[in-house]
């Protein structure tokens, strides 16, 4: 990465956040400002970069029964399952790895420095989700470490209002899962609870899942400075079959922990706010290679991270300032990966102004960040939109991102992969243009983006004969890619209706690297097509159509179809949940194939 173009871009952006401090503009509108999560927070309609946003309507609209369904269905984002009911998935945006999302719970990182593997690990039951925001592009700036293609922020919902909701179904592959939540609104405080089981015998042999979820979220002090706490447990326990190799006398097995507890909260005085935060994140995994012989190869890890965080904004004539500062330990124990530890603190600075009577705004911001064994880095970015019409924004932007290598990266061993300790820091310069229009009844957007990255982690063999692939630094890489996103709200008989459509496009070219040799870097979507058609043609029933086509760059291509149908009448909703209907044959990461077409039968009753 050369050096001067970086000191320029941080060099530029501080000196813009100082010069447009000092300049005199009119008063910036509170009204257009979401004061809600760290830092400067944008509404959706003046953001100047590409943003997804799945409503609760979505949610209910999208035939999907977990967060891993519901996100397969957004053009640029590549949901990599192995098997269903959200067991094990991997999260991909723009052809970026595994490692390179940064998924966020209302606003906390949850990032895992054993591996990116156990990111859907954290996510949460579609009934507790308000919406879920993704930012697709480079993002190190605003959140820091793991946001180098993009990053996923899931919103719980503030409050239920005195509700208890219980939801039972059942269907193909033995397949039975139950769930209660509970809203309560109390004198000075207001509570969330969930608890809910998935399971299934399986749909091939030792793919069978015993699921449990356990969600909290409380507010206390209503009345005078209010402490928000959110807790989270996560169980997974599943059959692994061909997770990860293909030797027929394995026969894999898994487990996984995943909590989270934390209290935030929010501090405002004029024109300042400030969001302190403090958290712990637990994951723990053990996984087996015969799965009733433990002692034949065992892997064990506990990884935790403790941390503090302070987020503010500041409001001025000027526009709207942002910093803050985020400080983690992390603890991790492994019989593979060993006892490891790491002190981070990331330290940000953003300014946003607007010239041009309001029309043109720009963001001008760094990152700042420490890790004790990968020492200081500075990762600049700036953002640039100009509304042409109220309903029409053009904008841009660049910015520098990273991502640390994961202990698995550095230390994992096995027969067949070994880790590398002299492993570097991936980095990228990432650019991108869009436009993007949107009205109550239509909204369409058209991104594309370019990124330079250079020490990219794969995992590589030194030629086709060798069976042992090393965690590497690939000398250089180049992404390129085109997205449209399309979402057209129309009424019949004055029902509402909705008519979604979205198209990515993606260019990897890995230079001076033989594709035969590379593990995981070549099966990235390069051809993505989404579609779903959300119709109320009578009072009480409504009904879900998406289409899913994909051509990876293997050359594997697949069309999946699935539908919904929901009938509600007063406190009862019976659904129908139908997945790949027309039984397609296809895999969408390692060696395991995807369910054939399989149904599901609901029942969800609401007391108030």
């Amino acid at each position: 990465m050369n050096p001067r173009k970086r000191l320029f871009l941080i060099v530029f952006s501080l000196l813009g956040i100082y010069t447009s401090i000092a300049q005199n503009m009119p008063q910036q509108n509170l009204d257009s400002i979401t004061l809600k999560s760290a830092r400067i927070d944008i509404p959706f309609k003046k953001n100047s970069r590409t943003l997804n946003i799945i409503t609760a309507s979505d949610i209910k609209n999208s035939a999907a029964v977990n967060v891993a369904d519901l996100l397969q269905q957004i053009a640029g984002v590549d949901i990599r399952r192995r098997g269903t009911g959200g067991s094990q998935a991997d999260l991909y945006i723009r052809g970026g790895g595994f490692d390179q999302t940064l998924l966020l719970i209302d606003g906390i990182k949850m990032d895992d420095a054993q591996t990116g593997h156990h990111t859907m690990n954290a996510a949460l039951p579609i009934e507790v989700i308000e919406r879920i925001e993704i930012i697709k592009g480079p993002a190190a700036r605003i959140f820091g470490q793991n946001a180098f293609t993009g990053a996923i922020n899931i919103v719980t919902k503030k409050s239920l209002n005195n509700t208890i909701s219980t939801n039972l179904e059942t269907g193909s592959f033995g397949q039975l899962n139950g769930s209660v939540t509970v809203g309560g609104e109390l004198d000075n405080s207001s509570h969330i609870v969930h608890a809910g089981k998935v399971t299934s015998e399986g749909y091939r042999v030792n793919s069978d899942y015993d699921n449990s979820n356990y969600f909290l979220k409380s507010v206390f002090n209503k009345k005078k400075q209010p402490i928000e706490m959110i807790a989270t447990f996560f169980d997974r326990k599943f059959g692994a079959e061909n997770f990860y190799t293909t030797n027929p006398s394995f026969n894999e097995y898994e487990e996984t922990q995943n909590s989270l507890i934390a209290f935030t909260t929010t501090l405002r005085k004029n024109n300042l706010k400030i969001q302190p935060r403090v958290y712990w994140k637990r994951n723990q995994d053990i996984f087996l290679l015969r799965r009733n012989e433990p002692d034949f190869f065992r892997n064990f890890h506990i990884s935790d991270k403790i941390g503090a965080e302070a987020n503010a904004s500041y409001v001025s004539k000027i526009g709207i300032t942002g910093f803050g500062i985020d400080m983690s330990k992390i603890y991790l124990r492994s019989n593979n990966l060993g006892n490891r530890n790491r002190f981070m603190t990331n330290v940000f600075l953003e300014h946003r102004f607007k010239l041009a009577q309001d029309r043109l705004d720009i963001t001008r911001g760094v990152a700042l960040t420490y890790f004790s064994d990968f020492k200081f880095h500075a990762f600049p970015g700036l953002d640039i939109g100009f509304a042409i019409t109220d309903n029409l924004r053009a904008y841009g932007n660049i910015g520098y991102t990273y991502r640390i290598p994961t202990y698995t990266d550095l230390y994992y061993s096995d027969p067949r992969t070994n880790g590398n300790e002299d492993l570097e820091p991936e980095e990228a310069f990432a650019q991108e243009l869009g436009i993007k229009y949107i009205t109550r009844k239509f909204r369409a957007s058209l991104a594309v983006f370019n990124r330079d990255a250079e020490n990219l982690i794969d995992y590589i063999r030194q030629n086709t004969t060798e069976e042992i692939f090393t965690a590497t630094n690939i000398t250089e890489v180049n992404t390129k890619g085109l997205e449209v996103d399309t979402a057209y709200n129309f009424t019949i008989n004055n029902y509402a209706q909705t008519l979604a459509f979205g198209y990515a496009y993606l260019d990897d070219n890995i230079l001076e690297q033989n594709e035969e040799l590379s593990r995981y870097s070549l099966n990235t979507l390069k051809h993505q097509y989404t579609t779903r058609l959300s119709t109320k043609l009578f009072k009480n029933i409504s009904q879900n159509i998406v289409y899913k086509y994909a051509e990876r760059t293997t050359g594997q291509t697949y069309n999946v179809w699935d539908a919904s149908l929901v009938y509600r009448l007063k406190q009862v909703e019976l659904t129908v949940t139908a997945s790949n209907i027309f039984n397609a044959d296809y895999i969408e990461t390692g060696f395991t194939p995807m369910p054939p077409s399989n149904v599901l039968f609901g029942l969800r009753y609401h007391f108030k």
